[in-house]
């Protein structure tokens, strides 16, 4: 007949709650959701890589530098509002990105060729995935009372 403490959403809002954990409502409630259903009615309207070739396959110098530097931008982002929890995904994403960037895709094979070969969706779509998975385990398995960080084998 109490709730819980704490209250926590189905699990299939527990990443959005654990975005408002860190961010301000306004950025977390509705701006992220926003951009993310607007992404989606947006992005099928351009153009963009049409041919689905590996992000890396032209101009590879600036593409890994753009590379590059987003990764580190987000991981400066995600520092500066202590989002600790989303830096492994962002870095595994990072270091496979880069690691695509340094194989010749013309000498490349089995893993090594898959990897070279995709496009920058399939980079995007893999970081919002890990992320969500991540949030969402987080929220679900070591958010105690208060919303404080809690070992699932502890009680």
């Amino acid at each position: 007949m109490h709730t819980p403490n704490p209250a926590k959403a189905p699990w299939y809002f527990l990443g959005l709650q654990e975005l408002l954990h860190y961010f301000p409502p306004v950025v977390a409630g509705v701006l992220v959701p926003g951009l993310v259903v607007m992404a989606l009615i947006v992005i099928p309207y351009f153009n963009i890589n049409v041919e689905a070739e590996g992000i890396f396959t032209k101009q590879r110098k600036l593409r890994i530098q753009i590379a590059s530097a987003a990764v580190v931008c987000m991981l400066v982002f995600l520092l500066i509002f202590d989002v600790y929890v989303a830096i492994p995904a962002t870095v595994i994403i990072g270091v496979f990105l880069l690691l695509a960037a340094t194989i010749d895709a013309a000498s490349a094979t089995g893993f090594r060729h898959w990897l070279v070969s995709k496009p920058i969706s399939f980079w995007i779509m893999t970081w919002f995935l890990m992320e969500l998975a991540v949030l969402t385990a987080v929220g679900t398995f070591f958010r105690g009372p208060g919303w404080s960080w809690v070992w699932p084998w502890r009680s």
